[in-house]
Formats: structure tokens, C-alpha cells, sequence
């Protein structure tokens, strides 16, 4: 492995160019390559500045992308299917061991945070922090057996915080691919570090949410997933290139902050109402109650678990069937069906989910609104729905490349100059980027 002065002299030099055109300059531009240089190089001089580590210290450059979510809106926690894929967005991180038992993690923007790995308890006083996920990766990764020590991190980031690309997904495969590779000798593979990551966002920074978001963000590629076996999800690529679709793939930030605090009870929300619902039936979750028994229970459900509950059940199943669907279509080639297919998620997500604004802010209502002039936009054509969570954050969009200025200059009068993102699906997730 390299010191950090020798990692900064190889990016200078292009040793790592073919690496970060896979992960950046998917566009095939000579700009796209030279900012991604220039920004992994601030990287490094950040990391050496701060921490100044010591010659014979080893250090890399790590990544973890931010993640799409194409097809099953909040399905994976009912062990269900989904279509989702990693993106050009990411947070990347300078670090090296400290010879300590301390990680320190110093953010752009942020205050320097520090985990101490003697006591990686879960602490109420951190949920919703970064320090939450830091030591609940740590803590994750120490109950598999491996003996961790602490090191200094510089990290960056473009995956917009309460974006729906799941910042904190993001973040917990970058600290999990720090760790696995100084400590690990990588031999936690990237469906472990989902889950250590997943565990992590439940159990310490308090939000109930699947394993798709890590999956995304960590395995590469646009795949589908089906977690109907908890422990050992079934993971296969889409195999379809989004580049040769005619359309591009845009994120729309809608101005409203899906990242805050009055939000984690929403989300936690969909999963408790749906999982009442199979408690019913004797379940855990939906997946493992027949959809013929749920609809011919539909009356007494209404009773005992009110019409919200149930008709979020309902877009599971539907919803469920149409991330597997969505796969298909992209296998065969057939892109218009796929786009058929989004956009009945979408109308599904809104009507039956109810997932595009809270209850707690009616006034709020940037998503509808998003997705009210992104259909005007489209004129019929392409796909639009909410995206990852809801409540607040994203909508994505699949907008026929000859309607993308015309989409965008529209997005951006309403919203603001820089709302509307182009995005590409990258073939790596979480992964080392140069050492």
C-alpha cells in the first residue's frame, strides 16, 4: 500500500485515470476524468493537512456511491423484491490507521467526529448523527470476529443530504469499506456490508429501514434483489445499459429535506403498519403471507388495522410484482414497458403508499407539486415518481434525451438553478478506489 505522498504523486501522474472513469466520467469526457482527478487529489492534500500522518503510514482513497432506487418503493423491508443501482454520486474518503482505538472522520463542513471502539454500545443520544452510523458499522463488523483499530478520514461528498440517494447509506458503506480493508484484510464482501450498514441505520441511528438502500450502494451495477431469504438475498445484474435507452436518468431536488428528524417516524411508520398487517396472519412480514388471503381478509383487516395500513399492504403486493416485472422488461430489451411500469409505481406510491408528503406539514407538498409539472413536461412521454423514501427529498425522472433541456430549464424555474440532476449508473459500488 501506498503513504499518502505516494498516493498523491500516482493521481498526479494518472495511475488511477481508468479507475476513476469507471466510477466518474461516465459521460467519456476528458472534463468529467479531470475533475474527478483534481477532486480526489483535494481529497488526499485535505487528508494530509489534517491529520498529517506519519511516511510509513498506509492510506487510500475509498468510495461510497450514492444509490437509486428504480423499482420497489419500500419493499425491501417486507422481504419483498426491487430494481436499484448505484450512481455517479458519491462520498469519497482519504484515510489511514491512527495506531489508535479512535476513528476520527473529518467531514467537509463538519466538525471532526470521533468514535471511541471501546464502548461501541448503541447511544439514544446519537440517533440521527453520523457518529450513530460510524460506531454502529464498527460495532456490526466487531461481532463478526475481526479485532478493529481506529483510523483518520477526509471525506467529501456530492450525494445530497435528504436527497433520497441515500446519504446515509452512502456514508455507512464508505466507513464499512474503510474498515474491511485496514482490518478485514476484505473479506467482508459487499452483501455483508450491506447488511452491517443496514444494521447500523436500525439499530443506532434509529430509522427502520430496509436493506435496499445499502444493497444499492454497495454491490455496483443496476441489479435486481429479492430479500425474500433475509440471509442470503438473491442479487443478479439487470443486465441492460441505460446509456443506449435514449432517455436520461434525472434526480430532481425538490428543496425539501427528506433527511429530517419529524421524517424518521413516516418512514418507520410504513414498516410498522405493514408488519401489523402480517402479524395478523400470524407473519413476520408481508412476503410470507399468500396475496389471496390478504385480499380476502380485506374487511376485518380495514377493522383491526384501519385503511392507511391496508392500502399500503396493497401497494406491496402490487408494487412487489412490478419491481420484478421491471426487470424483466429491461432484460428484453423492451424499455417503453419498463417505462409503463415506473410510472404506475409512482401513481401507486402516491395514492396507496402515501409516501409524497407528511401529515405533520401539509403545507408542504414540493413532491406532488414536482411530479404535477414533471408530467406537464413529459407531454406523455418517458417516466416519473417519487424516489427512496418520500416524504420529502427526490423525484426521478426518465426523460427522452430530445425533452432533457426543455425538463430541466422547467425544473429549475420552479425550484432553482441546480435542482435537476443528470445522473449515470456506475458498474462499482462501495469499493477501494487507489491505495
Amino acid at each position: 500500500m501506498s503513504s499518502c505522498k505516494q498516493l498523491i504523486q500516482a493521481l498526479e501522474a494518472g495511475t488511477y485515470d481508468s479507475r476513476l472513469s469507471a466510477l466518474y466520467a461516465l459521460d467519456g469526457s476528458q472534463d468529467s476524468l479531470s475533475q474527478a482527478r483534481t477532486r480526489a487529489l483535494q481529497v488526499a492534500r485535505t487528508f494530509q493537512e489534517a491529520f498529517s500522518p506519519a511516511e510509513e503510514t498506509p492510506a487510500a482513497l475509498f468510495s461510497g456511491p450514492g444509490r437509486t432506487e428504480i423499482g420497489g418503493n419500500h419493499t425491501d423491508h417486507q422481504r419483498g423484491r426491487v430494481l436499484c443501482g448505484s450512481v455517479d454520486l458519491d462520498m469519497l474518503a482519504c484515510a489511514a490507521p491512527n495506531g489508535s482505538r479512535v476513528i476520527r472522520v473529518h467531514s467537509e463542513g463538519y466538525p471532526t467526529l470521533e468514535v471511541d471502539l471501546t464502548d461501541l454500545r448503541p447511544r439514544p443520544e446519537d440517533e440521527n448523527t453520523s457518529a450513530a452510523l460510524v460506531r454502529g458499522v464498527a460495532e456490526g463488523i466487531a461481532r463478526r470476529g475481526f479485532q478493529l483499530g481506529g483510523f483518520d478520514a477526509c471525506a467529501v461528498s456530492t450525494v445530497l443530504s435528504g436527497s433520497g440517494l441515500s446519504s446515509s447509506a452512502a456514508y455507512e458503506i464508505l466507513i464499512g469499506n474503510i474498515l474491511n480493508h485496514f482490518f478485514c484484510a476484505g473479506k467482508l464482501d459487499p452483501i455483508e456490508l450491506a447488511k452491517i450498514g443496514q444494521y447500523a441505520e436500525n439499530v443506532h441511528f434509529g430509522k427502520l429501514s430496509g436493506l435496499m438502500d445499502q444493497m444499492g450502494s454497495s454491490v455496483g451495477g443496476a441489479v435486481a434483489i429479492d430479500f425474500g431469504d433475509p440471509k442470503d438475498p438473491v442479487v443478479r445484474p439487470a443486465g441492460y445499459d441505460f446509456a443506449q435507452s435514449g432517455h436520461a436518468l434525472c434526480i430532481v431536488d425538490t428543496g425539501s429535506d427528506h433527511s429530517a428528524k419529524h421524517l424518521t417516524e413516516d418512514y418507520s411508520d410504513i414498516t410498522r403498519e405493514m408488519r401489523a398487517v402480517a402479524t395478523l396472519f400470524g407473519k413476520e412480514v408481508l412476503r410470507e403471507v399468500p396475496e389471496a388471503d390478504f385480499r380476502a381478509a380485506l374487511p376485518a383487516l380495514r377493522k383491526e388495522c384501519g385503511d392507511r395500513a391496508v392500502l399500503r399492504a396493497l401497494h406491496f403486493y402490487e408494487d412487489d410484482r412490478r419491481a420484478a416485472q421491471e426487470a424483466e422488461a429491461l432484460e428484453r430489451g423492451d424499455f417503453n414497458a419498463f417505462l409503463a411500469l415506473v410510472n404506475a409505481s409512482g401513481l401507486s406510491s402516491a395514492l396507496h403508499l402515501q409516501n409524497t408528503w407528511s401529515t405533520a406539514d401539509p403545507r408542504q407538498q414540493a413532491i406532488p407539486m414536482v411530479l404535477a409539472l414533471g408530467r406537464e413536461l413529459l407531454e406523455g412521454t418517458g417516466a416519473i415518481r417519487v424516489h427512496g423514501g418520500g416524504f420529502a427529498g427526490t423525484v426521478q425522472a426518465f426523460v427522452p434525451n430530445e425533452k432533457l433541456d426543455a425538463f430541466r430549464n422547467g425544473m429549475e424555474a420552479l425550484l432553482g438553478p441546480g435542482m435537476c440532476h443528470v445522473l449515470h449508473i456506475r458498474s462499482l459500488g462501495g469499493c477501494v478506489v487507489a491505495e
